[in-house]
């Protein structure tokens, strides 16, 4: 449910360049009755539910954005922004039925970070004296490391030596990424939702990330904005709380909308795509913070293909989260504690050519509930009369 605080528009959620943007997602709407496949054009939802009834099914054609450009005469569901109001419907993540994965410590900067949760046994109050600690040496050693390559092994063989290698290290610079899975089909949220903090958590954070779509050969076909909503003490306690961690209820969101790649924009833009990050609290606090996709340790492509190969298929498709290009680490709660949310904190999480996903933060257990899932979603193609365009 869209949280009426925000006052979203399309003006300040589309990417800067959206006149030129092939840009498609989900709508639930009022007068179609469930959730649509829809495509954005000059502020207005087209419905795309004639010819596909999934977003899934949508982006296995095989030629997807010249299929698109062939398509006249679509319903008009409303503009833009009597979605974001609320008024005719509601924005929904742009997924349905795609896996959800993510790939996991791809920046330096969350390497560090994550060691540093792995020393401080999920205690907050350890984490500044330990950073301080480990920051000049991990920083220095890990600054344009390329994953897998002979350099990173060096690396690894001094850290070793050092004995300051970890579980978090081995998948940031070793040969084997590490792809999780971090919610389920349907699960997700979009932009204007709230986003969930597991009541059990004392620290914790957003993940903004740059999330590819992938087909089920393979094939990456765009890419939009994700919030890998993290619980740093749960999974500080142990890597093995990795699904507590990350996989809980409103605890991923996705949007706006997907940017299909066109000859206007391709996966060569992904690897040069900058990510910003804008926390405000109704406390008075504020953080913002960029980086730049340019820093991670593994190329996009790479990522994809060691989550969707011949060893592990996806044949709905799936998206990726590759990766958090930094850690929050302002000061909230007191000196040294480092940053964690508060109930209420409006966060944003933009790129230039991607627009902006907005979220509000609530805990897990007074977010709505997910109970729209596959079978649901089956349930309402089927009475709507659109199952043959599955």
């Amino acid at each position: 449910m869209v949280h009426a605080s925000l006052s979203l528009t399309a003006a300040t959620i589309l990417p800067e360049d959206s006149g030129d943007a092939l840009l498609v997602g989900r709508v639930w709407s009022k007068a179609a009755g469930g959730p649509s496949p829809v495509i954005l054009r000059e502020g207005h939802v087209y419905d795309l539910s004639g010819h596909v009834a999934t977003i899934a099914s949508l982006l296995e054609k095989p030629d997807v954005a010249a299929w698109l450009s062939s398509l006249r005469d679509l319903p008009d569901l409303g503009r833009l922004d009597a979605f974001l109001s609320g008024e005719v419907g509601e924005l929904l993540a742009p997924v349905d039925l795609q896996a959800i994965k993510a790939a996991g410590v791809t920046f330096a900067g969350s390497m560090l970070e994550r060691v540093i949760e792995e020393q401080a046994k999920g205690d907050s109050g350890r984490a500044e004296e330990i950073r301080k600690r480990l920051a000049p040496v991990l920083g220095e050693s890990l600054k344009g490391v390329v994953a897998g390559s002979p350099e990173a092994a060096k690396v690894k063989a001094l850290l070793q030596d050092m004995g300051l290698w970890s579980q978090y290290l081995e998948v940031g610079i070793g040969p084997d990424a590490e792809i999780f899975t971090k919610a389920q089909p349907m699960s997700s949220v979009g932009c204007g939702a709230k986003v969930g903090i597991h009541p059990i958590s004392e620290w914790n954070n957003p993940e903004p990330e740059v999330v590819l779509v992938v087909r089920s050969d393979g094939e990456i076909v765009g890419a939009t904005l994700g919030n890998d909503v993290n619980l740093r003490d749960v999974e500080g306690r142990s890597a093995l709380l990795l699904g507590k961690a990350k996989d809980n209820n409103s605890s991923c969101a996705l949007g706006p909308f997907i940017r299909l790649f066109d000859k206007g924009f391709t996966l060569e833009d992904v690897n040069g795509l900058s990510v910003s990050l804008s926390v405000t609290g109704e406390d008075g606090f504020e953080m913002t913070g960029i980086s730049h996709m340019s820093a991670i340790s593994r190329t996009p492509k790479n990522l994809a293909s060691q989550m969707l190969n011949r060893n592990h298929q996806y044949p709905d498709g799936a998206v990726l989260f590759l990766g958090t290009m930094f850690a929050p680490v302002k000061d909230r709660r007191g000196p040294g504690l480092g940053f964690t949310h508060e109930i209420g904190d409006r966060v944003e999480i933009a790129s230039p050519r991607l627009g902006r996903l907005v979220n509000f933060v609530d805990r897990t257990d007074v977010c709505p509930q997910w109970t729209f899932g596959v079978r649901a979603l089956m349930q309402n193609i089927a009475a709507r009369g659109l199952i043959d365009r599955l």
